[in-house]
C-alpha cells in the first residue's frame, strides 16, 4: 500500500448525502456550515455557481465542486425563472425547467484529516470534460441510484460519494501537483517512496540517512528536498506519521506501553511527552474515548 492509501484509510472517512433532488422555480442554494467538508454534483441542467473571491462560473451535468471546508457560496439558475422553489423527486420533474443537484458532506473519524484539508485550495472544481475517465463512471452510478430510489439506494450513493472524494484528492495530487504541504510529499516521486517505507515499518529506528536511502539521495539532498516540499523536515513527518497511528491505535483500545512500542518509542514517558504535545492532551485520556 502507498503512503497516500495509508492516510486516507485513517482518517475514516464518512459521506452522507443531504439532498438529491430536482430544484425548480424561482430557486436558490446559498446555505452552507462553515469549516464543514462538502460536494455538489450537478445531475442535471446547469447552473450557475459564485464563490466570493475564488469562483464565478457555470456549472454543467456531471460537474463536480468540492468545498475542503466549506465557505459562502451561492447557485442559481442561468436565466431568470419564476415559480416557488420546489424540490422534487427527479421521477416527478420531467417536463420542468430547473437543476438537478447532489449535495453530499464529508465526516473524519481521525484527527489527520486535519493536515489534508489544510493542504487543499479552497474550493475544487472538476469539469465532466477533465475527468471522463473516472468522473463518468461514478456519475452514471449516481443517476441510476438517484432515478431508482430503489433498496439501500441511500447507502449506496454515501458510499460512492466517499469513492467520489477520493478521487477528487487523487485528481487534484496527479494534475495540478501541489506545491508546498503534505499532498506535495504525497505527489513526489522520490520522497513517496520514502514516505511508504516509514508507514510500512513506523518502529523502526529511523535516520535521516536510512529515509535518504529509501528515496535514492544523498542525505543532504534529501534534507532539502523534503523541506523545500512540504515546509516539513523528514523527522518532523516521521513524529507526526507516529503519533497519527498512536492516536488510532489508543482509540482501538490498545495500551500506552504497546502503542509507544508500536511506534517506536522505547520509553513509555517520553512517547507520552511527545503525544501530549501533539495533541494537547493525556494518551491516557484519548484511550478513554474508546466507544
Amino acid at each position: 500500500m502507498d503512503a497516500f492509501s495509508d492516510l486516507i484509510r485513517m482518517i475514516r472517512l464518512d459521506a452522507e448525502i443531504y439532498h438529491n433532488a430536482f430544484v425548480c422555480g424561482d430557486w436558490r442554494l446559498d446555505e452552507y456550515e462553515p469549516g464543514a467538508t462538502c460536494f455538489h454534483v450537478v445531475t442535471q441542467g446547469a447552473c450557475h455557481l459564485y464563490v466570493p473571491g475564488h469562483l464565478d462560473t457555470e456549472l454543467s451535468r456531471g460537474d463536480l465542486v468540492v468545498f475542503p471546508r466549506e465557505i459562502k457560496h451561492s447557485m442559481t439558475p442561468l436565466k431568470p425563472a419564476s415559480g416557488a422553489q420546489e424540490h422534487l423527486p427527479y421521477a416527478m420533474a420531467t417536463g420542468k425547467e430547473g437543476i438537478g443537484m447532489l449535495c453530499g458532506k464529508l465526516r473524519f473519524q481521525h484527527t489527520a484529516s486535519s493536515q489534508l484539508l489544510d493542504a487543499l485550495p479552497a474550493v475544487m472544481l472538476i469539469t465532466h470534460e477533465q475527468a471522463k475517465t473516472w468522473l463518468a463512471p461514478i456519475f452514471e452510478l449516481i443517476l441510476t441510484e438517484s432515478f431508482a430510489s430503489t433498496a439501500a439506494s441511500s447507502v449506496l450513493l454515501d458510499r460512492v460519494s466517499e469513492i467520489l472524494f477520493i478521487q477528487a484528492l487523487r485528481h487534484y495530487l496527479q494534475n495540478y501537483k501541489p506545491q508546498l504541504g503534505i499532498l506535495a510529499l504525497y505527489g513526489h516521486p522520490r520522497l513517496a517512496v520514502a514516505l511508504t517505507a516509514i508507514h510500512r515499518s513506523p518502529e523502526n529506528n529511523w535516520t535521516l540517512e536510512t529515509m535518504a536511502q529509501c528515496a535514492a539521495q544523498s542525505r543532504t539532498q534529501f534534507a532539502k528536498t523534503f523541506r523545500e516540499t512540504s515546509g516539513w523536515t523528514p523527522m518532523q513527518y516521521l513524529t507526526w506519521w507516529r503519533m497519527q497511528l498512536a492516536w488510532s491505535s489508543l482509540r482501538d483500545g490498545l495500551s500506552i506501553a504497546d502503542v509507544a512500542e508500536k511506534v517506536g518509542y522505547q520509553s513509555e514517558s517520553s512517547f507520552s511527552r511527545i503525544f501530549k504535545k501533539t495533541f494537547s492532551e493525556n494518551a491516557g485520556s484519548v484511550r478513554k474515548l474508546k466507544k
